[in-house]
């Protein structure tokens, strides 16, 4: 048996995934913006940024390490630390000749601690919580790790650009908002120790689980149907995985170049406030429409919503519109849906993870998630190039076609993840 919290889900479900979605977000698209108003060439930064993936596709190796010493709750603390630290540590490392290789250097660390820290909260989410429950709370799951990702992506870019137009210095207004961010996670830190509970599984399952270390990875390679489990993790968001790194040089590049022209304010502006509002509708809908009806029926209408709010950026991208209402309409629409379409991804993951081994199997099941975005995001600044963006949108536009198919055709219980009655 698993002991279970008495503490409520809604009092540390929201604060430890808004703690997953922070450095995730600042290490794998914040850097982008970063590094594309400090000069740094689109092709170099589609390249680096999406090899800061690798952590999160290889952690399934030292996952069972999570699984086996110590607890979750230990280990989630630890890596917010380490994360809080690596944060100021960029911060510092913003100038100089070298900067690019420096915060590279201090983001790969970061990215370590990041994936071992979704390992562990993960594992609490999965082992504190029973079935239903993880069913029904998936929606507020995801909305926070995504209100995380937008804190980053919106309230903390439009910091940075405030702090470029009043220093008149990118430079420095990237180091102070670095070292804000390690603030953050501080008090986050400090936040999750007092509100997540002190769980864990009993020690009968602990010495089954020390039975045999690579039992871990031979139970989920063996899983049925897993091969077409695995095609779907990876191309359910083939479109989104190139799109979301050439997003933002996108909005941000000027017309000549084909971009928007818009400000690193304004991209916040537009992420940061209706974006969310849009994501957590999206979000919270996916979680309960799953809840009461169960997979089977929304996973196609869910791939749609996920996928189809991607060829608005090709209009975009033609018609490049002077008014930023344009541009905010489509971010509403490709936020709600994304929100939307994500649950049925993450119930599948944990449909992935079910057994025994559930916090390692879930880590798989997300490394394999982070390989489908890594490699096609590391080819995306030089698609862009190549084609320009209306027809890199284009293509974007075209990768959801075998994300439906694999929708489609991937197995799993219909009514899985239905809310008991």
């Amino acid at each position: 048996m698993t002991q279970k919290t008495t503490k409520s889900p809604w009092l540390w479900v929201p604060s430890l995934y808004m703690t997953e979605g922070i450095p995730y977000i600042i290490i794998i698209t914040v850097s982008v913006i970063m590094y594309k108003q400090l000069g740094i060439a689109n092709s170099d930064i589609g390249l680096y940024t999406s090899l800061l993936y690798l952590p999160w596709v290889v952690k399934p190796i030292w996952s069972p390490i999570v699984d086996l010493f110590g607890t979750k709750r230990k280990w989630f603390l630890s890596m917010q630390l380490v994360l809080a630290i690596v944060f100021i540590c960029v911060g510092f490392s913003t100038s100089g000749n070298s900067f690019f290789f420096m915060t590279l250097a201090f983001f790969w660390m970061g990215a370590f601690a990041s994936a071992t820290n979704d390992i562990a909260s993960d594992g609490m989410y999965l082992i504190a919580l029973k079935p239903a429950q993880q069913s029904f709370f998936v929606g507020l799951r995801g909305t926070f790790y995504r209100i995380g990702m937008i804190t980053g992506q919106g309230l903390i870019v439009m910091l940075a650009g405030y702090f470029e137009t009043s220093l008149g210095d990118n430079t420095k207004a990237w180091s102070y908002t670095m070292i804000l961010v390690g603030g953050l996670m501080f008090l986050l830190t400090a936040i999750n120790f007092f509100t997540t509970p002190k769980v864990e599984e009993n020690s009968s399952e602990t010495r089954k689980r020390e039975a045999s270390f690579g039992k871990v990875f031979y139970t989920f390679f063996t899983k049925k149907n897993i091969g077409i489990s695995l095609a779907f993790v990876l191309l359910y968001r083939l479109g989104e995985s190139q799109l979301v790194k050439m997003a933002s040089p996108f909005l941000l590049d000027d017309k000549q170049t084909g971009g928007l022209g818009l400000s690193t304010s304004e991209v916040g502006f537009l992420y940061g406030t209706i974006g969310v509002i849009a994501l957590l509708l999206g979000g919270i809908l996916g979680g309960i429409a799953i809840s009461r009806h169960g997979l089977g029926k929304w996973m196609i209408p869910m791939a749609l919503s996920l996928n189809l709010p991607n060829l608005l950026y090709i209009a975009l991208a033609h018609f490049q519109p002077e008014n930023i209402l344009f541009a905010g309409t489509v971010v509403i629409i490709e936020q709600f849906g994304y929100g939307f379409g994500f649950a049925a991804y993450m119930i599948f993951l944990i449909y992935l993870a079910e057994g025994l081994f559930k916090t390692s199997h879930y880590a798989l099941a997300t490394g394999f998630m982070a390989m489908g975005m890594m490699f096609p995001g590391m080819i995306s600044g030089y698609a862009q190039e190549w084609l320009g963006y209306t027809g890199f949108f284009i293509w974007v536009g075209l990768a959801m076609i075998p994300a439906l198919i694999i929708a489609k055709t991937v197995k799993y219980p219909r009514e899985f993840g239905k809310k008991s009655d």
